[in-house]
């Protein structure tokens, strides 16, 4: 049986990793959206797990009608704060979210690798939440980072997909990568439309909340990782899926 789990508490820092660093939102937000939107729908847009409004607010420099579901109720609190009337704000878990309309974007960022049942809510998007155009963006953290895979020869990880202590503390399940967020979105009847990788990463978040600050790398620098992303995607730092309601992988 599974635990019952304590969303407000997962969202916290923990003595030696935060939830989310600058690294998150100054640095990955406008890349992923930048990658996103070659293949935005117009019209409307779900974010399933909003945290506190963050990419909400990017969401918001694109589309009018923005409704986000998040599981905190002190993330949420923060979001509403921070965003007010401009978005529909639904408490509530995944699992038992009632939403009154389909979706022409449904957007999932940084947000699988945190649930239990990952091929469920995949089967849900695409049946009960996607418009018959509508098409899912999902983007998780990536197990072949390098700065991953040099952590797990420092010893620090056992493994490229291994989920650290502080990663389960912070509600992480998995920690996947191309081929399995790949085999998860086509066993949940997904068509996989595009696949790619976000900003190539050798550094860890919090070594990046160092050198963008001190100045040792500049725009023109995380201009090039996020380039050289686009040839390396098994590289990166998230990968991403674009998927459309159907039964086969593209």
């Amino acid at each position: 049986m599974t635990a019952v789990r304590n969303y407000d508490t997962e969202t916290q820092d923990t003595s030696d990793h935060k939830y989310a660093y600058g690294f998150d939102f100054d640095v990955m937000h406008p890349f992923m959206l930048r990658s996103f939107s070659p293949f935005l729908r117009p019209g409307n847009v779900l974010e399933l797990g909003s945290f506190k409004g963050d990419f909400t607010g990017r969401l918001l420099s694109v589309f009018d009608d923005v409704t986000c579901v998040e599981a905190s109720g002190e993330a949420l609190a923060v979001a509403r704060e921070r965003h007010g009337a401009r978005v529909s704000l639904v408490h509530s878990r995944f699992e038992d979210a009632t939403l009154p309309t389909r979706y022409n974007n449904v957007v999932l960022t940084h947000v699988l690798e945190h649930l239990d049942d990952r091929v469920g809510l995949l089967r849900r998007i695409g049946d009960e939440w996607l418009s018959d155009t509508g098409r899912l963006f999902v983007a998780c953290p990536n197990a072949n980072a390098p700065s991953r895979q040099i952590a797990v020869q420092m010893g620090l990880i056992s493994h490229n997909a291994g989920v650290t202590a502080a990663e389960l503390e912070h509600g992480h399940r998995v920690t996947y990568s191309l081929d399995t967020l790949e085999r998860d979105a086509t066993q949940a009847g997904l068509k996989v439309v595009h696949r790619g990788g976000i900003f190539f990463k050798a550094l860890a978040n919090f070594q990046w909340d160092q050198v963008i600050p001190a100045g040792i790398v500049d725009a023109a620098y995380l201009q090039g990782c996020y380039e050289l992303g686009q040839r390396y995607p098994d590289l990166c730092s998230s990968v991403f899926l674009v998927c459309e309601r159907g039964t086969c992988g593209a």
